[in-house]
């Protein structure tokens, strides 16, 4: 079993930047693909973006160019650089990950672990 604890949500203005986090518990963010998804009021879960064991990167239309993913090994931990925070970014942010040797997947069902989930509220 693998635990993922998000960190770095809060209350922003259109056009500031955060940074969220994501801790396994257990050596996993360079052994399996990872994910962001977003759960906004009244709307689906979405998929933001994901990087797979070999570093490759996808990202939802609608954040390419604004947000990046990353990891850091050593630390167990993978990341969400966010600039440019619009008010449709405000949702709760999931981090996930999918064992498969080859995941990179836009689908939440490709993954198997998930976080308790962070609040990013962008407002004026």
């Amino acid at each position: 079993q693998v635990q993922l604890v998000e960190s770095g949500g809060g209350l922003v203005q259109p056009g500031d930047s955060l940074r969220l986090s994501c801790t396994a518990s257990r050596r996993t963010v360079n052994l399996y693909a990872m994910g962001w998804f977003s759960r906004a009021p009244g709307k689906e879960r979405e998929f933001v973006a994901a990087i797979s064991r070999g570093g490759d990167r996808i990202y939802a239309d609608s954040v390419n160019g604004r947000f990046t993913i990353s990891r850091d090994n050593a630390k167990n931990t993978v990341y969400l650089q966010m600039n440019s925070l619009k008010p449709e970014d405000t949702a709760v942010y999931y981090c996930a990950a999918d064992p498969r040797v080859y995941g990179l997947g836009r689908a939440a069902r490709e993954y198997d672990f998930w976080g308790q989930g962070t609040q990013v509220t962008v407002s004026a």
